[in-house]
């Protein structure tokens, strides 16, 4: 679906206090706030602890279960100078295409030595803005012994074991994601077991989250920005169980903006080149680029938590409802010093009528 050529960047800004920018996760994964958007763009607060007063039987929460890799690396390169290698995504066993911060960027060919030498890579190519690597190990298995977790940029401090431990869903599964998918860290086990007590159905998508996802939007016309690319996966079981869903009158809700271009990319991404797994399920590398204007398939409400100014993230969410409801619960989150990003606070948004 072509973006409105009307849509600016400016829209989409707002003023972020920096100390509503959360640096530690809630002492308890449910201990975060939830902001409630429903469709006629009233608001609730509540606490996240409370979200099951927001669903009912029938319903069906979708989650990503992807799973977040130690892709930050240290060393230098055999030459001597300092390198910091962010991997985007392992293309094969060995290897994988990286970010590489350097003075001056390493050429095919160039070793290099991270983990104070523990670990050597050889940069074999580039595409576009990723320098392609060779691993000598199994790449997963070196960024499991060698990497660091890789926190968001507006994160200051160190990651530490606890960080490897919140920074990940209770539910991640396939590894490959270099970015949680943050809706789901409000949810513990004791939690999900409630939901489904409650007759809530849950069904998982994958989609590896890469560093993109805290790219800004260069251009000021968003008819122009180019959508980095994410790999996704709709297993068949999910595909079922959504259309039955459907069918029996309950709503879809998507646990974070990643799940929700999953979802939608699957439908497209069938409709474009009618390609089905062998066994009925979709994958494949998705650039959907959701804004307002955009017509849903099949997400009604959606937990997430607040998104960057001028990010794509937030026009997912701008499109799901409508934008000045979305600008008023900012400006109202703001006021109630909600805590932002990665590890702040959440929302459960209400798809707003099609207009």
């Amino acid at each position: 679906m072509p973006v409105d050529p009307s849509l600016e960047l400016s829209q989409f800004d707002y003023d972020l206090p920096e100390e509503l920018i959360a640096q530690t996760p809630a002492a308890t994964r449910t201990g975060s706030r939830l902001l409630h958007l429903n469709a006629e763009g009233q608001l609730t607060d509540m606490q996240f602890s409370q979200i099951s007063q927001l669903l009912r039987p029938g319903d069906l929460l979708v989650f990503n279960n992807t799973k977040v890799i130690k892709a930050r690396l240290l060393g230098e390169k055999q030459s001597g100078g300092k390198v910091e290698v962010l991997v985007e995504r392992i293309t094969s066993a060995h290897q994988a295409l990286a970010h590489i911060r350097a003075s001056k960027s390493p050429k095919p060919g160039t070793r290099l030595l991270l983990a104070d030498g523990q670990l050597e890579v050889i940069v074999t190519g580039r595409q576009d803005a990723l320098f392609e690597l060779e691993f000598v190990q199994p790449a997963l298995d070196a960024l499991e012994q060698y990497g660091a977790t890789p926190l968001p940029p507006y994160i200051q401090q160190v990651p530490t074991a606890e960080d490897d431990q919140r920074y990940q869903t209770v539910y991640a599964e396939a590894p490959g994601a270099v970015a949680a998918p943050t809706a789901g860290l409000h949810f513990d086990e004791t939690l999900l077991n409630s939901l489904s007590e409650l007759g809530v159905d849950q069904a998982f998508v994958t989609l590896h989250v890469g560093a993109g996802t805290f790219q800004p939007v260069r251009s000021e016309q968003l008819s122009e920005h180019q959508m980095h690319a994410e790999r996704f996966f709709v297993p068949v079981e999910t595909l079922e169980k959504l259309q039955r869903t459907r069918a029996q009158g309950g709503r879809i809700i998507a646990v974070g903006t990643t799940s929700v271009r999953a979802l939608e990319s699957a439908v497209r991404y069938h409709e474009c080149n009618g390609h089905q797994n062998p066994d009925g399920s979709i994958e494949g590398d998705t650039r959907l680029f959701i804004t307002p204007g955009y017509t849903f398939t099949w997400v009604d409400a959606l937990v997430t938590n607040f998104h960057l100014p001028q990010s794509t993230l937030l026009m997912l969410v701008s499109a799901l409802s409508r934008l000045p409801f979305i600008q008023q619960a900012y400006s109202h989150a703001i006021k109630q010093h909600y805590r932002f990003f990665s590890y702040g606070d959440a929302m459960f948004i209400e798809a707003a009528p099609q207009s």
